[in-house]
């Protein structure tokens, strides 16, 4: 890879975009932060990402002393996408690594789900992720190689109740995600997925997830939000090896910036996890 190293992130507003954002500016990479930065789905139950979120992920990559460049765009929309790389590429004068990280999560029934709920969640986490893996590819190959890590998700290796979207989505990436390795590796491009546990982030410190987490357990939320977070927190506390209900964005961030390491050069068609000992309960 280039000596003046570039990353692009997506979904670098907050959680683990925004810390994983930190860690590459800390190595002395350039840092491209995407995002909608607005609202992406009515079906979700939980704030959205900001454009003051995404100026606070500049801060702090600046603070870190890194160049940064905030670029927002729907990755649905294939043209913004392309023209948000292209506005990367004449800033910094090229690509070496794309972390392609946005998605959303929502849930719902099979019975009881909405047209939007399956539709935004197909459409940004999977569709949206193959828009930028298919936009940024050909500037990896201009570049003379580089790196993809994808997002993916324990619930891309498993079901989950009152989650088919998202499990759907998850586990389509780590398809993508190997199916790109075998496509670009000739060109020296190696291609990875993180599989974050339940991260410490907008995503799933809501209502709905605590409920999501009650009723797997066999038991049903009583409403309260407090309350349910209580629950939710010591089931995860019980369930998971290392004893903590939610494992931090930045213990997933180092997993990114080892997988753009030239050490992980021999590293494709993979993934790797950090989920507080959770993985410890899906096959191989």
């Amino acid at each position: 890879m280039s000596e003046n190293r570039v990353v692009v992130i997506t979904g670098a507003a907050r959680g683990i975009g925004r810390a994983t954002a930190v860690a590459f500016a800390r190595e002395g990479y350039s840092v491209a932060g995407a995002d909608i930065a607005a609202p992406a789905s009515s079906a979700m139950d939980y704030h959205p990402a900001a454009p003051e979120d995404l100026a606070e992920t500049g801060r702090l990559v600046q603070g870190a002393g890194a160049e940064w460049l905030p670029v927002v765009f729907d990755q649905r929309d294939r043209s913004a996408v392309k023209a948000g790389l292209d506005q990367v590429v004449e800033r910094f004068g090229g690509i070496d690594v794309v972390f392609a990280n946005a998605g959303i999560q929502g849930f719902a029934s099979l019975l009881q789900m909405s047209d939007e709920l399956w539709d935004d969640q197909i459409d940004i986490n999977l569709t949206g992720t193959a828009n930028v893996l298919r936009a940024a590819a050909p500037l990896l190959v201009e570049r003379g190689g580089g790196r993809i890590i994808v997002t993916s998700s324990t619930q891309g290796q498993h079901g989950t109740l009152d989650g088919a979207g998202y499990s759907a989505s998850k586990w389509g990436l780590i398809g993508l995600m190997k199916s790109a390795a075998l496509d670009l590796g000739k060109h020296g491009i190696t291609v990875n997925a993180v599989i974050p546990g339940l991260v410490n982030t907008a995503l799933t410190r809501h209502e709905d997830r605590y409920a999501q987490i009650i009723r797997t357990g066999g038991h049903e939320p009583t409403g309260d939000v407090a309350e349910d977070e209580r629950t939710a927190a010591d089931a995860q506390r019980g369930k998971l090896p290392l004893g903590v209900p939610w494992v931090e964005p930045e213990d997933v961030a180092p997993l990114v910036v080892f997988l753009a390491s030239d050490d992980a050069r021999m590293v494709t068609g993979t993934s790797f996890a950090a989920t507080g000992g959770d993985s410890a309960n899906i096959t191989a």
